[in-house]
This record gives structure tokens, sequence and C-alpha cells, in this order.
């Protein structure tokens, strides 16, 4: 696995070849002096952990999708059925 570094200024110019080192490797993107960015490839992304597809996946609580939700009804008309006339 490669590892590139390049400047934001590169990669505002040319994002398609910092694309293309990603699949080699992480490309890590400096702004100044230090790296502020690490464009990867959703595969290494998922390797390091980001397996999560939805919000649902990222909540640590057993059956946390299976919570229904209603809104409490204030009276105050600012919930009121839409008119699609």
């Amino acid at each position: 696995m490669n590892r590139s570094t390049i400047s934001g200024e590169q990669f505002d110019r040319h994002p398609k070849k910092a694309r293309k080192a990603a699949d080699k490797g992480p490309v890590f993107i400096r702004e100044g002096c230090r790296n502020s960015f690490v464009l990867l490839t959703i595969e290494e992304y998922r390797k390091i952990g980001g397996k999560a597809e939805s919000i649902l996946d990222l909540i640590p609580t057993p059956g946390a999708g299976d919570v229904e939700f209603e809104p409490p009804h204030t009276g105050d008309g600012l919930i009121r059925p839409v008119d699609f006339s």
C-alpha cells in the first residue's frame, strides 16, 4: 500500500489524480504545514471501521430501529395536515 501526500491546491487542481492515487493507498491532503484530510477508497474506509451504513447502525441500543415516534400535538396550529390541492 502506497501512502501519498499532496497539498490542498494540488488536490483542487487535479482531483482525478488524487482519486487514482487513493486506489493504491491513503492520500493525505495538506493545508499549510499539517495534514487536514485523508482520501480513501470506500473499501479501505470500511476496513478501518466505517462499516455503518445508516445512523441506526451507529446507535448501540438493541432494538433502537424499532422505536416508534409520534410527535406530540401541541394544539397551537403548528402541526397541520398537508393540503395537496
